[in-house]
């Protein structure tokens, strides 16, 4: 490795972007250290060069929620902002913690997707996000962005209800595997996740569209554009909703059939074809709130930012226009 691209002196070099001055923001730093990318070694780097612009705590999380937990005692104790170094999952439980209150949430990308970071514009190499952070010290301008919710869980670009939650639930549990071949084992489990538990007769759920009702297998409800991404490519899913734009779009998968996914996928991946018009896929846009529930009494799995958090026999969709403030 040379000294160039050795993260040390990448850091070190950072230091000069932002403040000149003594630090007057004070910023709390809470640090997934199970996340993909994340080390003792590059937290230790990153907080150090943070603190030539801020005033900096920073704090490992021990449990699940336990971010949302410190976010909710952040604002009380005074700091200006909170950087949730993590993967989408850490930054969620961030959100949770921080809706509504005046205290702006950043990230760090320490994750495999950085959706959330990618949204807002922050880099996804991290000495790159450090040194963005360091320089909006001095160009210093919180934002509102909206949230969506569902049941009692904000999220902060997309849930899924079905099929990519049932992904998501079988990756969550080889954390190993997720570190090591990223999207590539997301893809995999896509497929053996679709034919032990979806080939043959899935759960089906209906999901309520203002008056029209909608039978599928799967849904997926997104507060932002793109889904996800695979590698450097935004997979997408539906279509309109944005950050700012007060709604929700998705898009319901009205059945599993082999013939179908190939297709499916094809779109999704796609810069130019819709998956909306995909004969087997019904599209939604401009919602203010959705219901989908079971139609077999089977419960159905639910993830909300690439996080599975269990299965409900309901889930209740809705979006709290300006729910979060944030920097970046």
């Amino acid at each position: 490795m040379t000294a160039a691209s050795d993260p040390r002196e990448r850091l070190e070099a950072a230091l000069g972007v932002g403040t000149t001055g003594a630090p007057t923001r004070r910023m709390l730093v809470i640090v997934n250290p199970y996340a993909t990318t994340v080390s003792d070694r590059l937290k230790n780097l990153v907080v150090y060069a943070l603190r030539g612009s801020y005033d900096v705590d920073a704090v490992d999380t021990e449990a699940r929620d336990h971010a949302t937990a410190l976010c909710r005692e952040a604002g009380a104790a005074g700091y200006d902002a909170v950087v949730a170094f993590g993967g989408d999952g850490t930054v969620n439980e961030a959100a949770n913690g921080l809706a509504g209150s005046d205290t702006p949430l950043t990230c760090l990308p320490g994750g495999r997707a950085n959706v959330y970071c990618r949204l807002l514009g922050i880099p996804t190499d991290v000495v790159d996000a450090t040194e963005h952070l360091l320089r909006i010290a001095d160009d210093w301008h919180p934002r509102r962005v909206d949230l969506g919710q569902v049941n009692d869980r904000r999220f902060l670009f997309s849930a899924g209800v079905g099929l990519d939650a049932s992904v998501v639930q079988r990756v969550d549990a080889h954390p190993r595997l997720k570190a090591r071949l990223g999207e590539w084992y997301y893809a995999w489990s896509a497929v053996a996740t679709f034919n032990r538990r979806y080939l043959i007769r899935p759960p089906r759920l209906e999901v309520e569209l203002g008056e029209d009702r909608v039978a599928g297998v799967t849904a997926i409800v997104q507060n932002a554009a793109p889904y996800t991404f695979f590698g450097q490519r935004p997979v997408h899913m539906g279509e309109g909703a944005t950050l700012e734009s007060g709604d929700l779009a998705g898009v319901v998968l009205e059945r599993a059939a082999v013939r179908d996914v190939p297709t499916i996928g094809a779109r999704a991946l796609s810069g130019t074809a819709r998956l909306a018009s995909h004969r087997r896929v019904r599209g939604f846009t401009g919602l203010a709130g959705l219901r989908i529930a079971s139609l077999d009494d089977r419960p159905l799995p639910l993830q909300v930012d690439g996080d599975y958090i269990g299965e409900v026999s309901e889930a209740l969709f809705g979006v709290i226009p300006g729910g979060i403030l944030v920097v970046s």
